[in-house]
C-alpha cells in the first residue's frame, strides 16, 4: 500500500504547488499553463524532484482524457450567437487554415533541418493546429475585450480544427511506416469519417444530454457528473467508429450549454473546476514526461521553426482563408498572432512515439519547445498586441455576479450584484433610488453588503465605494445598471475616444447627417440609412460592436447590438476643425 500512498502524496503535492503558484503567475503576467508545465519539469528527471517518468502510453491516455474535458467545458461556454457571427470563417480556418499552415511550414522544416519531406511535413502537421485549451484559458483570462467576431473566430477555430490535424498526422505516419497503404482515396475517406461522425455524434449526444438535463430531477452536484460522463462517452464512442471525438465532445457541449435550465448554473460552476483540474493535470504530466536537457539541445531549431510558424505560415493561412469574409487587416493580423499552441501538439507528437516512427523523439522535443515558445511569446502578449493592432475595445461594465432563482422547472428570476465604483453615479444614492433605472419600474435592493457584511437599509442609507448591492432585474436593464454602478469619468472618456462623442440612430438618414456636418456623399448615398451607408462604404455586412468606417475624418462605429446581432446604436466621432 506504500506505493499507492506515495502516488497520492506526489500527485496531491504537484497539483497543490501548481495551483498555489498561479498567484505568482498573475503577478508576472505569465500564462497559468506555463506554471503547471514548470512544476512538472521541476519534478522531472532533470529537475529537483528527479522523477523518471517516460510512459508515453499513459501520458497519451491522460492527455486525451484531459483534452476531452477541456473541450467539453469550452463548448458549454460557447454561445450559439458566436456561430452566427463566425461559423464560415472559422470552418475555413479549421480546415484550409491547418493545411495552409502545414504546407509552408513542412517545406521550411524539410530544408532547414535536412529531413525527408514526409518527416518534415509530419513535424509541421503536429504543430499546425491551434489549441482549444490554450485559447479558451488565455483569451478569457487576458483582461482584454475583443469584438465578438474576432473572439468567436479564435474560439470556434481552436475547438474545430483537431480533425484536420489528426487526419494529417495519421496520414503522414501511415505514409512513413506503411507506404503501400497510403492511398489518396483512403485518406480522403478517413477525413470524411472524422468530420462526418464527429458532427453527427456530437449533435446526437448533445441533444440526448440536453433532454436528460431538462427531464431528470437530480441532486445539484450530479448534473455536472452526468454531463462529464456523457461527454466522455460521446468522445470515446466517436473515436471508436472512426470519427473525431474532439469535434463531437465540443459540439455536444455547445448544444447542452445553450439551453437555460435550473441545472445549467450548477454545471458551469462544477465544470469550471474540472476544466482547471484537467489543464493542471495535463501540463504537470507533460512537464514530467519531457527531458529539459533534450529539449534544450533542439531549442535553436525549435525557435527558428516557431518564428517561421508565427510570422510566416500562420499569417499566410489566416490571410488566405479570411480574405473574402470582411475582416480588417488589423483583425486578421491579430487572429494570426493568436494561433496559440498548447497540449494538442504535444499530444499529437506522442502518436509517432507510440506507433514506432523512427527518430520520433526529435518530433516530440521540437513540438514541446514550440509549445513553450508559443505560450511564452504569444500567450504573454495577448493584451499588448490587441492594443498595438488597435483591436481592443473599452471594458464593458458588467454585474459583479449573477444567480438564478428557479420558481419552477421552466421559470426563473435573475439576481444581479453590482459593486459601487468611486465617482460612479450610484455613489451617494439610496440603493432603491438609482435613477434612471428606478424610473422605469419599482426597484428594490434586497441586500446590501458593506465590508463583507449585510447591513440593514434605512431611509438615509447611501451607497459607498466598495459596497455590493443585489437586485432582481430584467435582462433589458442589466447593462444600464452596470454602467450606473461602475462607469466613471475615465470610462466615459475611453468610450468617447473609441466610439465617438455622439450616439446616433443606425436607421437615421445619412443625408441629414451630411447636411449637419458638411460631409461629402457619393451619388445615391443621401437616401440611405446610416447602417446601409456603413455597409456600402466597406463596413461588415454583419456588423459587431467595434466595427468602424472612416470617411473624410469622420468615424462611424457600431456601439451596441442586441442578442440577435441587430445594430441598436452607433457612435460618431467628428474630426476637429482647426480654428
Amino acid at each position: 500500500m506504500d506505493w499507492m500512498n506515495n502516488l497520492f502524496l506526489l500527485g496531491g503535492a504537484l497539483l497543490f504547488l501548481s495551483v498555489v503558484s498561479t498567484t505568482l503567475s498573475a503577478r508576472l503576467g505569465m500564462p497559468l499553463l506555463l506554471v503547471f508545465l514548470a512544476v512538472g519539469m521541476l519534478a522531472g528527471e532533470d529537475g529537483i524532484g528527479r522523477i523518471d517518468f517516460d510512459n508515453f502510453v499513459l501520458a497519451n491516455v491522460i492527455s486525451q482524457l484531459a483534452l476531452a474535458v477541456i473541450l467539453l467545458d469550452g463548448g458549454l461556454r460557447t454561445q450559439l450567437s458566436s456561430f452566427r457571427i463566425a461559423l464560415k470563417p472559422s470552418a475555413v480556418l479549421a480546415t484550409w487554415g491547418v493545411f495552409a499552415t502545414v504546407l509552408p511550414l513542412g517545406l521550411f522544416a524539410t530544408f532547414y533541418l535536412g529531413l525527408d519531406w514526409k518527416f518534415g511535413v509530419l513535424m509541421a502537421a503536429i504543430v499546425g493546429s491551434t489549441d482549444a485549451g490554450a485559447v479558451f484559458s488565455l483569451l478569457r483570462h487576458s483582461g482584454v475585450r475583443l469584438n465578438d467576431r474576432v473572439q468567436a473566430t479564435l474560439e470556434i477555430e481552436s475547438g474545430a480544427n483537431d480533425p484536420m490535424a489528426i487526419f494529417l498526422v495519421t496520414a503522414l505516419i501511415t505514409m512513413i511506416t506503411n507506404p503501400e497503404q497510403s492511398g489518396v482515396l483512403a485518406f480522403l475517406w478517413m477525413l470524411l469519417l472524422q468530420i462526418g461522425f464527429g458532427l453527427l455524434m456530437g449533435w446526437a449526444g448533445g441533444m440526448v444530454l440536453a433532454k436528460l438535463v431538462r427531464r431528470l430531477n437530480l441532486a445539484e452536484g450530479l448534473y455536472a457528473l452526468m454531463i462529464v460522463s456523457g461527454g466522455l462517452w460521446v468522445f470515446a464512442f466517436t473515436n471508436t467508429i472512426g470519427g473525431s471525438g474532439f469535434l463531437a465532445v465540443y459540439l455536444a457541449g455547445i448544444i447542452v450549454g445553450n439551453q437555460h435550465t435550473r441545472a445549467t448554473e450548477h454545471v458551469w460552476r462544477v465544470m469550471d473546476g474540472l476544466a482547471w483540474l484537467a489543464q493542471a493535470t495535463l501540463f504537470v504530466v507533460l512537464g514530467l514526461l519531457v527531458t529539459p536537457s533534450s529539449v534544450w539541445e533542439k531549442s535553436v531549431d525549435a525557435l527558428v521553426i516557431a518564428v517561421f510558424l508565427m510570422l510566416v505560415a500562420r499569417p499566410l493561412a489566416v490571410f488566405s482563408g479570411l480574405w473574402k469574409f470582411g475582416y480588417s487587416v488589423r483583425e486578421k493580423a491579430y487572429i494570426s498572432w493568436l494561433g496559440l499552441r498548447g497540449a494538442v501538439p504535444i499530444s499529437l507528437a506522442m502518436m509517432p512515439l507510440v506507433m514506432g516512427v523512427p527518430n520520433s523523439e526529435l518530433l516530440f522535443n521540437v513540438a514541446f519547445a514550440v509549445v513553450v515558445l508559443s505560450l511564452l511569446i504569444q500567450g504573454t502578449t495577448i493584451p499588448v498586441m490587441a492594443r498595438l493592432l488597435k483591436v481592443a475595445m473599452p471594458p464593458k461594465p458588467e454585474p459583479e455576479g449573477m444567480h438564478d432563482i428557479w420558481l419552477s422547472e421552466r421559470e426563473a428570476v435573475a439576481l444581479f450584484s453590482f459593486k459601487v465604483t468611486k465617482e460612479s453615479e450610484a455613489e451617494g444614492k439610496h440603493p432603491d433610488a438609482v435613477a434612471p433605472i428606478s424610473e422605469s419600474f419599482d426597484l428594490r435592493c434586497f441586500a446590501l453588503i458593506r465590508d463583507g457584511r449585510k447591513i440593514e437599509m434605512q431611509n438615509d442609507t447611501v451607497l459607498r465605494e466598495g459596497d455590493t448591492a443585489w437586485y432582481i432585474l430584467p435582462d433589458s436593464q442589466v447593462d444600464k445598471m452596470a454602467k450606473y454602478f461602475s462607469e466613471t469619468g475615465q470610462n466615459v472618456r475611453e468610450n468617447f475616444d473609441f466610439f465617438g462623442e455622439f450616439a446616433v440612430d443606425p436607421y437615421a438618414n445619412t443625408g441629414d447627417l451630411a447636411a449637419a456636418y458638411g460631409l461629402k456623399l457619393e451619388d445615391g448615398e443621401a437616401g440611405m440609412s446610416l447602417l446601409e451607408w456603413f455597409q456600402s462604404r466597406g463596413g461588415s455586412a454583419q456588423p459587431v460592436e467595434g466595427d468602424r468606417i472612416v470617411v473624410d475624418g469622420f468615424s462611424l462605429t457600431v456601439k451596441e447590438t442586441d442578442q440577435n446581432g441587430v445594430v441598436k446604436s452607433m457612435g460618431l466621432k467628428v474630426p476637429r476643425r482647426e480654428s
